[in-house]
This record gives structure tokens, sequence and C-alpha cells, in this order.
């Protein structure tokens, strides 16, 4: 009988990155497109397959995705399932949940929020954009 307590697990970070990558709704072209010309899609794949990732990598991925590295190094899929599991009764309720004036936010929650956000910004700017454009064929015609 193999005793899993003393045996260290090992955290996949090319399918960490795989994750955050996909949580954040980003493709692996535009991940490529971020890392430089050297990179594309298909290098990506194999990227997310690797088990570790060079720190140097490590850390554009972080950066291009904007999620500190220990992210990558450090979530575990069987981890998060076991706290999870012994958090919440039937997927509803918290147990002993009581009410936290202080309470903190998970940082993928936070991620999420400035992904929202930057989408608004996106529509907002395509939207001024568009007006811009309006107001400059008006011009036009007037002439």
């Amino acid at each position: 009988m193999i005793n899993t307590t003393t045996m260290e697990k090992k955290v996949h970070e090319g399918r960490n990155v795989k994750r955050f990558r996909e949580m954040l709704g980003i493709k692996q072209e535009a991940l490529a497109y971020e890392l430089g010309d050297d990179w594309n899609q298909k290098k990506i794949s194999v990227l997310e397959q690797k088990e570790t990732i060079d720190t140097p990598l490590l850390q554009q991925i972080s950066d291009a995705l904007k999620i500190p590295v220990e992210a990558f190094k450090n979530f575990d899929e069987e981890q998060a399932v076991n706290i999870i599991a012994n958090t919440f009764d039937n997927g509803s309720t918290l147990y002993g949940y009581q009410r936290n004036e202080n309470c903190t936010f998970h940082p993928i929650d936070k991620l999420v929020q400035l992904h929202e956000e930057k989408i608004a910004l996106y529509e907002r700017m395509l939207k001024e954009k568009d007006e811009m454009m309006a107001r400059l064929e008006r011009l036009i015609e007037g002439k």
C-alpha cells in the first residue's frame, strides 16, 4: 500500500495555463499573438500539454493573461474539488456559513470581473468609434 500523504503531487503547469486561458475566454491564437511572432496556435497547444514550463516563459504567459505565476505553479484540481466538496452541502449552502463583513474575494472572481470590465470598455470604444465615423461622414457629405 502506498502512502499518498507523503508523496508529492506534481502540478501540471501546462494544463493550468489551459484552464486559466479558457476561464478568461482567451483562444490559443490570441495567447500566441500576445507571446510574440515566434508563437502560433499549434505551439500553444503543445505548451499546454507540458507538465512543467520554464519560469521565464511562465512569466510571459503570466503577464499576457494577467494571472500570477504562482497560480500556474500551485493550482491543483484535486485540491480544488476537495475544497468545494467539503465546503458545500449539495452545492447549495456553505457549511457553518456566518455573515462576514470583511470577506475577501477569490482571485478568479476578480479576474472574471476585470475581463468583463475590459469587454465593456471595448464595447464603449467601438460605440464611440461608430459615432465618430458617423460624424465624419456627415461632415464629408456637407462639403
